[in-house]
């Protein structure tokens, strides 16, 4: 599901952090980056087609002049459609429509029926799915884990076939290099029908990483150059924390985030113009007590905003970070960390949002706390609506009913107005009033997200029934074959 923020039918709403003046000071910040400063580029063959479209290349570093990137950014469609599997329109990627999603890699994972914390599996990612297939507040899936159980290097893989077989909603993909990449893009293929209904209706994305700071590697660049040429949507985003792999200031930050982001849309965009591309970035500080990036940090949200507005303004859709939290238990924390970056990505628009369900800096996934998240995207999407203002809503008729003194809940516009703007859905609470007031805390709300959770495991069907035996047996030959070429060795 996704939401249209800071829009309504007769209003919007603008949250933003940067005036014009900050965000052309920023942009220019970045244009002096890419062509003074450079990138590293360790692929000789993107070199030598950088060098031949115009940047300067000494061996390695690659300097951009500014009217390069100038004419990849023109070139990005600002708008894409990605579809389920089944064929049905599930995102819309652009500026001010969010769909919220969990993250990938945590080596760790909260057994949502046992509460152990231990390895992630395969069977792992197809639960997550499953869960996310039944949420309203999620729009897309991302295993909240890094499988522990497929071959070496092939993780990615095996993921991205569970994920897929086990939600309609569109998966978001990655692996280590170009070849499991070709391996995840023949997954899809057969779950659209063949080349020529994927290419119509792509029903994946690619999750690709540059390496902060200002470098890209042989792989990643690899995988950018392979999805360009094969249409397949993709995302280019960075992990720079601030103090760390970039400076510390947030006018640093987001500049140097948004240099390393558009390395990989140059590329694309010269390999095949048009492509889509999405930048973004996963950011926030060094903890210095911990030396870990700091997931539950407000400067994340800060951050996260700000770049998204400079997605806006460069009219390019963004891939942000939110629900997540450095918090180990699903606890007041948690929900405090997880509402804030939440609430803040819902306002300032950003087309996804990922990490949903992080704890422990990002060492570990919960669906409890996924849950828990879909909890606040509901609320915040109520708020982020605004307030419409007309005739209707203005309810003249009904102040003239009740009149000086009198009882609205008596006014029959009322009681059928409240179905449609009122807000409902909350959090469980206790069936004996007094038994919210028995102790100095409340157990309803942690309560109510593990049960709501522990029932979604264990009710909700996977939507791989439905799918033909002949696609089954073309996904299983992919994963043979790429476990052939490896020996499959765990």
């Amino acid at each position: 599901m996704g939401t249209r923020t800071n829009l309504t039918e007769n209003q919007y709403i603008r949250f933003s952090f940067l005036s014009d003046g900050q965000k052309r000071l920023i942009f220019n910040q970045v244009l002096k980056i890419l062509q003074h400063t450079g990138a590293r580029v360790k692929h000789e063959q993107a070199c030598r087609i950088l060098a031949e479209n115009g940047c300067r290349v000494t061996r390695d570093r690659v300097y951009m002049p500014p009217h390069i990137v100038k004419k990849a950014l023109d070139s990005v469609p600002p708008v894409s459609t990605i579809f389920s599997w089944q064929g049905h329109a599930a995102l819309r990627v652009e500026h001010g429509h969010t769909y919220f999603g969990p993250g990938p890699t945590c080596p760790n994972f909260i057994d949502p029926l046992t509460f152990e914390r231990r390895r992630y599996t395969c069977n792992d990612a197809a639960m997550v799915a499953r869960v996310c297939e039944a949420l309203s507040g999620i729009g897309f899936v991302m295993s909240l884990g890094l499988v522990s159980d497929a071959p070496r290097g092939m993780e990615g893989l095996f993921e991205f076939s569970e994920m897929i077989c086990n939600s309609t909603k569109p998966p978001i993909a990655w692996c280590m290099s170009k070849e499991h990449c070709r391996d995840i893009h023949q997954i899809a293929i057969a779950m659209a029908g063949g080349p020529e209904a994927f290419r119509r209706k792509p029903n994946y994305l690619f999750y690709n990483e540059p390496i902060s700071p200002l470098l890209s590697d042989f792989s990643a660049i690899d995988k950018v150059m392979y999805c360009a040429r094969n249409n397949i949507p993709q995302i280019f985003a960075p992990a720079s924390t601030g103090g760390g792999t970039v400076p510390a200031t947030h006018a640093a930050h987001i500049s140097m985030t948004l240099a390393e982001s558009l390395i990989g849309v140059v590329i694309s965009q010269i390999v095949n113009p048009g492509a889509c591309i999405i930048i973004g970035g996963t950011q926030s500080i060094l903890d210095m007590r911990e030396a870990v990036f700091a997931y539950g940090a407000p400067e994340l949200s800060s951050l996260e905003s700000g770049l998204t507005e400079m997605g806006e303004y460069l009219g390019l859709p963004v891939f942000s970070a939110g629900g997540c939290s450095d918090s180990k238990a699903m606890d007041a924390q948690a929900a405090i960390e997880a509402s804030l970056s939440l609430h803040s990505a819902m306002l300032s628009g950003p087309s996804l949002v990922h990490d949903v369900g992080f704890m422990e800096s990002g060492m570990c996934g919960s669906l409890f706390q996924l849950v828990l998240a879909d909890e606040i995207i509901a609320k915040s999407q109520y708020i982020a609506k605004g307030v419409l203002v007309d005739e209707q809503t203005l309810a003249r008729e009904e102040v003239e009913a009740a009149g000086p003194g009198g009882d609205y809940r008596k006014v029959k516009q009322t009681s059928e107005k409240l179905a449609a703007y009122g807000f409902a859905r909350s959090f469980a609470s206790s069936d004996k009033p007094e038994a919210a007031f028995s102790c100095p805390v409340s157990k309803s709300m942690s309560e109510h997200i593990v049960h709501r959770t522990q029932q979604l495991v264990r009710q909700t069907r996977s939507p791989a029934d439905t799918i033909p035996d002949s696609v089954r047996v073309q996904i299983q030959q992919i994963l043979d074959t790429a476990r052939a070429r490896t020996g499959g060795a765990l």
